[in-house]
């Protein structure tokens, strides 16, 4: 239970992928956390297919990954507005997309959140909310009518473009309403000729097959004639004939697990926060669905926003700490709205588009384009204003090999329990006395790094640092070149800023929930011996004889992977299908 005269410390209204990451982040805070939704089960609807570089490494932070490599594919391709993007010289450990449906994560979210102690409440639709000074009054619908309500420090909003959290928080919610229609559904297609459809335009839209389970397909139809009333149902019957008008048969469609409909209207929520109501994923923005980015962003909300509002529920730091959330996520918000209004131009039917399409196809073979929008939709070249003028401050930490007294790790083994990291890589005694004051909430951690340049994503190299403040995020709050002397008096500053005022003194260590759900004693100082996932080490193990790289130097045997995986994708280079008269590829 939450703290005396609440039922909870948190809130979450929707159980999506957004609203579980975030509860699995509070949780490994030692956060009490209730999530509700207004449906009696999931759906297993999966809008979503896939997972990108940026995501996968944070759940690696968290010492999950496995579990999501085992439910999906890697492909070694992704696209901009159907225009194939090249992967490969990502500078990640997990630089290709993780095809995966959104049913399964959802599932895995739930299981991991389930390990750590957290409750969905299904069949509770959230209808009131009313907050003051201590916290917010939510009303529960729940089952026959019944009402219930449920007292919290805060409340989240997860629930959706029409989200009824921001509803009643009074949140605007501007944007471009929806000029297309587009329809999806999984199906069999047992009459479709080829492998698969991908982005195939025609007269007056374009449509794909894409194969996401064996025996089924996702078709996916755009139709730039109407569009359709936001409360108008979608059916099978609307879905075969729009494929039937693009594309001149249904394939013979049949056996609809399910089917849905989405336009383009883009809109963003004018503030990602009224007091003690926060919004995030697509309660906060919504898109057309195109690059693969809404997921990923919700997700990577969640982990922005867990530790902050975690730090402020403990007392730790003060509410202004959750301001930051909004500076930090809303301009990231705002450049996908941006890009996917972009690329939803750039699917428009007709000999203009289709120029301007080819045009812009001749200039993604050109490095430094394709590294722009690559880095863009994969979220990998953020950089948060935090403060500094190191090349890493504000950025997502690498992913570095390091050398400690209990052996190799990696610096995303220091994050799998959700807390602040000071990686020491100089030995400098004077960090540790300077964070001494943070003990209780940061840990210092000395190890060695042997390679001389880090790779930064829509950078230059950058020589390897000689010490890091890392967030909970996998963010870089402070960070001190290889050779200069750090600036301990920096460093306070950004320790006060991030975490909260310094507590001297002893400090005792707390009971914390890690990644595998269990309770364990935590201290400042951290032993390394978390073993790596199961799929790095497959790969491991099936590259005798390589050594396995660091991440800017991308391993042999992954590449070998990909190159494998590349032959059986549905949209490799390896599978280029015919095109019929009177559309395109």
């Amino acid at each position: 239970m939450g703290h005396k005269g609440r039922d909870t410390d948190v809130v979450i209204a929707g159980a999506g992928p957004t609203g579980l990451m975030l509860a699995c982040e509070l949780r490994l805070a030692g956060v009490d956390v209730t999530v509700v939704d207004r449906l009696a089960r999931r759906t297993g609807e999966s809008r979503a297919g896939g997972m990108h570089c940026r995501t996968l490494e944070v759940l690696d932070q968290r010492g999950v990954l496995d579990r999501f490599l085992a439910a999906g594919e890697l492909t070694p391709v992704g696209h901009f507005s159907g225009l194939m993007l090249d992967f490969d010289r990502l500078e990640s450990r997990h630089p290709y997309p993780l095809m995966i449906l959104q049913s399964a994560v959802e599932r895995l979210l739930e299981e991991w959140a389930t390990d750590l102690g957290v409750r969905v409440r299904w069949s509770a639709e959230l209808v009131e909310a009313h907050q003051d000074e201590d916290g917010v009054t939510v009303g529960l619908r729940m089952l026959e009518a019944a009402f219930a309500p449920l007292r919290a420090r805060y409340l989240v909003g997860c629930d959706g473009g029409r989200s009824t959290v921001r509803k009643l928080a009074d949140i605007a919610f501007p944007g471009t309403p929806a000029t297309m229609t587009a329809m999806i559904g999984d199906v069999e297609l047992p009459d479709l000729p080829e492998e698969y459809v991908w982005a195939r335009r025609c007269a007056t839209g374009e449509y794909s097959a894409i194969p996401f389970e064996p025996g089924w397909y996702r078709v996916i139809t755009s139709d730039y004639d109407r569009v359709a009333d936001r409360d108008e149902p979608a059916t099978f019957e609307q879905l075969r004939q729009s494929l039937i008008t693009l594309a001149g048969t249904d394939y013979g469609m049949r056996n609809p697990r399910w089917i849905s409909r989405f336009g383009d209207a883009a809109r963003q929520a004018a503030r990602y926060r009224a007091g003690r109501v926060l919004l995030a994923g697509d309660a906060a923005h919504i898109h057309f669905p195109a690059g693969g980015q809404g997921l990923n962003t919700g997700v990577q909300d969640a982990v922005n926003l867990g530790w902050k509002l975690a730090s402020v529920v403990h007392g730790r730091a003060p509410q202004s700490l959750l301001d930051t959330y909004h500076a930090e996520r809303h301009p990231v918000g705002e450049r996908v709205l941006q890009n996917t209004r972009a690329q939803a131009a750039l699917t428009r039917p007709g000999a203009q588009t289709d120029a301007l399409r080819e045009v812009f196809a001749s200039l993604l073979v050109h490095d430094d384009v394709n590294r722009r929008l690559r880095d863009m939709l994969t979220a990998m070249d953020i950089r948060y204003p935090v403060g500094g003028r190191h090349p890493l401050a504000g950025r997502r930490v690498p992913d570095a090999g390091l050398k400690t007294p209990e052996g190799a790790a990696r610096v995303y083994e220091l994050l799998h329990a959700a807390r602040p990291a000071l990686l020491d890589l100089r030995g400098n005694a004077d960090l540790g006395t300077a964070a001494r004051d943070w003990a209780d909430r940061v840990d210092v951690v000395e190890a060695r790094c042997e390679d001389a340049y880090w790779a930064v994503p829509s950078h230059d190299d950058i020589p390897a640092p000689g010490a890091l403040l890392i967030r909970p995020d996998g963010h870089v709050a402070w960070a001190a070149g290889p050779d200069s002397v750090p600036d301990t008096a920096a460093l306070r500053t950004a320790l006060t800023t991030w975490f909260g005022p310094p507590r001297p003194g002893p400090q005792r260590a707390t009971a914390i929930p890690g990644p595998g759900g269990q309770l364990t004693e935590h201290t400042s100082r951290r032993t390394l011996r978390t073993p790596p996932s199961t799929k790095l080490a497959d790969a491991r193990r099936g590259c005798r004889g390589t050594e396995w790289r660091l991440a800017w130097d991308r391993p042999r045997c992954a590449r070998a992977a990909v190159a494998r995986a590349r032959h059986r994708q549905p949209w490799g280079p390896a599978h280029r299908p015919s095109t019929p008269s009177g559309c395109t590829s």
